[in-house]
């Protein structure tokens, strides 16, 4: 019995019939660049007011994804996403702001 014999460690072969990369596509983006998508000055404004966070939707800025990577300011945010990996979920939750998911 040789390693592809079907009956040596379970399946072997194709799982996936003509498999397209694009259709599995993803942008992401780092949780230290996420508050660059809101202007300067709403920035400011939400600074200065610590009760009310912004609400950022990522998907109509064309991002699926955040990563973890990088540190945000100590300022509460609402991020909306399809995607969050647990670094960026534990660290948008650290500085005050909350993780939503979109469909």
């Amino acid at each position: 019995m040789d390693k592809y014999h079907p009956g040596y460690f379970g399946k072997v072969g194709m799982r996936y019939f003509h498999k397209l990369k694009n259709r599995f596509h993803c942008e992401t983006i780092n949780v230290d660049k996420v508050w660059s998508l809101v202007s300067e000055e709403d920035r400011l404004k939400f600074a200065a007011d610590k009760s009310k966070a912004p609400v950022i939707d990522i998907t109509k800025k064309g991002f699926f994804k955040v990563l973890g990577a990088g540190k945000l300011p100590d300022q509460p945010l609402i991020v909306k996403a399809r995607f969050f990996s647990k670094n960026a979920e534990s660290a948008i939750r650290a500085v005050g702001g909350a993780c939503i998911l979109t469909a």
